[in-house]
């Protein structure tokens, strides 16, 4: 995984005089500078909190995550519950509600659709901006009454997620949730923002073997695997069944039996 890429070029701006002191302890966090002439992306700092922009003429808007409005609040009001095929996947089901580790966490979409559902959550994310951001929603969604209930259940790691895993202190999760960037054909490049922001930032997933192995000796009852739906396995070992969805699949790994 390529944390940083040397060729992309960022650096941290504030979006007013009153987010400048914010903007240098980003800056000086992540090792940043605070202004460059020829940036490609920029870590802004304003009003919404933080938000990664890239920069140019053709650039897609802003990424930012937010737990409170949006699309998260939406699929919490209306997704579906417990009937969704993220909860199916990671076992939960009457009385059941596995602790899950998300190991690669990004803007943490997954984690707080389980923790809406009651899950106990860990999450990962190793590239450094998204990391920031995902530190940045949750702390804002922490004062929102409606929403801080859910975030409370989502804890925040550091570190490289394989890592993290190997070194594992204390009690280990039930399920690990893996949803590692798959290497992109052009004509579905540029299908998501995120993702047109994401990609020279964080490059493909080279050692998913490597993550799903450290996941598959660290969890208890079983490894979840999102991939696009017609997209291999993982290599190594095989699921032993995959929930099929419209776009996407999770392929379940499972040890053993959760139960209430």
């Amino acid at each position: 995984m390529i944390e940083q890429p040397a060729a992309c070029r960022i650096h941290v701006q504030a979006l007013g005089p009153t987010f400048e002191a914010q903007a240098e302890q980003w800056a000086e966090r992540l090792g940043l500078p605070l202004q460059v002439d020829d940036g490609e992306f920029a870590l802004q700092v304003g009003e919404q909190g933080l938000q990664l922009q890239q920069l140019g003429s053709d650039a897609p808007g802003p990424v930012r995550v937010d737990f409170v409005e949006g699309g998260a609040a939406h699929r919490r009001l209306y997704g579906g519950g417990s009937g969704q095929m993220i909860a199916k996947a990671v076992g939960i089901a009457q009385g059941v509600r596995p602790r899950v580790l998300d190991a690669t966490a990004g803007l943490g979409k997954d984690a707080f659709v389980l923790a809406s559902l009651g899950c106990e959550m860990s999450l990962i994310e190793r590239q450094p901006l998204i990391g920031a951001l995902l530190e940045d929603g949750l702390a804002r969604a922490a004062e929102d009454f409606d929403v801080a209930p859910i975030v409370a259940r989502m804890k925040l790691l550091k570190g490289n997620s394989i890592e993290v895993m190997r070194n594992w202190e204390g009690e280990p999760p039930q399920v690990i949730y893996l949803d590692p960037m798959f290497p992109h054909r052009e004509k579905t490049a540029l299908v998501k923002k995120e993702m047109r922001l994401f990609r020279p930032l964080v490059g493909d997933d080279p050692d998913a073997p490597a993550l799903l192995e450290a996941a598959l000796a660290l969890a208890t009852h079983r490894v979840v695997v999102k991939r696009p739906r017609k997209a291999p396995c993982i290599e190594g070992p095989k699921p032993s069944h995959a929930l099929d969805g419209k776009s996407s699949r999770y392929d379940i790994y499972p040890k053993k039996a959760l139960k209430g």
